[in-house]
């Protein structure tokens, strides 16, 4: 039984310092450390205390060795940006009003799915940027597509994340127009889902695009041709505009 408390101790403490959720909160709370990227930075510290505070929880229901505590109180809402400690990374900030969100930070999406319109967020952290669309425009709610742009010394982060996938045998090269990309299906069972179908996009070379699926959304596209003729169509609509 104190094997099992020790695990359970180590589980929680290791998810809590390696947060990591795009837009859908509430599907992704908790990624690994390999997959850890900025994306994760601005939500994993507004659910850290959260998760941290649940710990006592997961002990006692794991292993009879207490009550199961009640909640009574309303958990307090994700701190602003501004008052988010250091991370040792640039401040994130938002990219202000991006009209139908269809052009922000250098690029410009050209095309989007039917239905999906811009869900009113932003975050950069200058090197690094990213938005997502759903069917309601809710900020709140869960993405469907999510698009992450690299530049500069960024762009070595998810070339390194590239290069992992190409050494396990995950996923594929392709060819957009006259660039290229590396299409993948990440973060497999985790959560209990099938996987984030990806497509990173070299836009030249001092910049990438990390464009994602949700589980959730690339479900709903039923086949694995109908995800990868989507993600295809975004990544060849989506240009430089610098």
């Amino acid at each position: 039984m104190a094997a099992l408390e020790d695990r359970i101790r180590h589980l929680m403490a290791e998810e809590t310092a390696t947060l990591h959720a795009p837009p859908d909160l509430g599907t992704r709370v908790m990624q690994s450390a390999k997959r850890k990227r900025r994306r994760g930075a601005l939500a994993a510290l507004a659910v850290t205390v959260a998760v941290a505070g649940a710990a006592p929880f997961y002990l006692a229901a794991a292993t009879g060795s207490g009550p199961t505590p009640i909640v009574t109180e309303t958990p307090p809402p994700p701190p602003a940006i501004d008052d988010l400690p250091p991370t040792g990374r640039p401040t994130p900030k938002d990219l202000g009003d991006l009209s139908d969100g269809r052009a922000f930070g250098h690029v410009k999406v050209g095309y989007l799915p039917d239905g999906l319109q811009w869900q009113n967020w932003s975050l950069t952290f200058g090197d690094s940027y990213s938005t997502s669309y759903d069917y309601k425009g809710d900020k709140n709610g869960f993405y469907c597509v999510q698009i992450y742009v690299f530049e500069d010394e960024a762009v070595l982060e998810v070339d390194d994340r590239i290069s992992v996938h190409r050494q396990e045998g995950e996923g594929e090269e392709v060819t957009i127009g006259d660039r290229t990309g590396y299409m993948v299906v990440q973060n497999v069972g985790e959560d209990g889902m099938k996987g984030t179908p990806t497509l990173f996009l070299n836009m030249g070379e001092r910049r990438r695009a990390e464009i994602s699926f949700s589980p959730v959304y690339a479900k709903d596209l039923r086949t694995s041709e109908a995800v990868d003729r989507e993600l295809r169509k975004i990544a060849e609509g989506l240009t430089s505009t610098d």
